[in-house]
């Protein structure tokens, strides 16, 4: 068996993951206050507002607190001459190899909140699918792509 992908991503990482998973909860507080709205005004059952902040106060702690640790401690990567190796999963750990052979083109794209936090995701484009190496630094991000870039197409040459 291999070893564990030597690198890491940005520990920034959990902080963007955290913005968004604040900015996905609005939809559940949203509901929240539309039970509690009709528990004022419909006379809803008091246990109908019991559950849902308690179902609110458990998404909190998972998808803000828990699972953004979890999902930075899991990922790891590392590039070499042949292939990509990407290791991720919390539950369910997924090792990935890419052969540099399948390689058709390798991206790196940034949303709004990984600006904010000056991060970027490198996307390796096979025929098949799409892998990611999220949450790099910019620099290293666009490093990583042109290495990936220069090592798949020294591979196309070669054959």
């Amino acid at each position: 068996m291999r070893q564990t992908p030597a690198n890491r991503i940005e520990e920034t990482a959990i902080s963007a993951w955290r913005l968004t998973a604040v900015l996905y909860l609005i939809i559940p507080v949203v509901l929240l206050a539309g039970s509690i709205a009709a528990y004022v005004y419909i006379s809803w059952p008091w246990w109908v507002i019991a559950i849902a902040v308690s179902l609110m106060i458990i998404d909190i702690i998972f998808s803000v607190f828990l699972i953004p640790k979890l999902r930075w401690r899991r990922w790891r990567y590392e590039v070499f001459e042949q292939e990509v190796y990407i290791q991720h999963g919390i539950i369910i750990r997924r090792r990935t190899l890419v052969p540099m052979l399948r390689v058709q083109h390798v991206d790196t794209k940034q949303g709004p909140i990984l600006k904010k936090f000056s991060l970027a995701t490198v996307t390796i484009s096979t025929a098949a699918t799409t892998h990611e190496i999220p949450a790099l630094t910019e620099e290293e991000a666009s490093g990583l792509r042109d290495r990936i870039s220069d090592l798949a197409r020294v591979e196309e040459n070669d054959v």
